[in-house]
């Protein structure tokens, strides 16, 4: 099985969401999101995959989320990718579905 995960190495949750795809076998990519953000429309597909709204996979903890408490689906969807931090992790994508791996084990609803 094919994975793909948008990942923060320095993320508990998403250390051990990537560590449940390896230990079930998956062939996972591995993108680090901080580093290669994910464009609007990309995250849009994602999260309609995932059956969420741009406003459930925001990282409401940061600072700049904040600013972002009345704002619309596509202005959150831009503001994640200009500002990756944004993006709540991991998002963990397979050919079964998307999940939020919050907590992480949610991965295994598409293994």
């Amino acid at each position: 099985m094919k994975a793909r995960i948008l990942h923060n190495p320095r993320c508990s949750k998403s250390r051990e969401a990537l560590a449940i795809l390896k230990d079930a076998g998956a062939d996972v990519e591995v993108v680090e999101y901080l580093k290669d953000a994910p464009s609007a429309g990309e995250l849009r597909r994602l999260y309609e995959k995932a059956g969420m709204s741009p406003r459930d996979g925001l990282r409401t903890a940061e600072p700049g989320a904040k600013l972002l408490r009345d704002a619309d689906d596509a202005t959150l969807l831009e503001a994640m990718a200009s500002d990756p931090i944004l993006i709540e992790r991991p998002l963990v994508e397979t050919e079964k579905g998307v999940r939020l791996g919050r907590p992480p084990e949610r991965v295994r609803e598409i293994l």
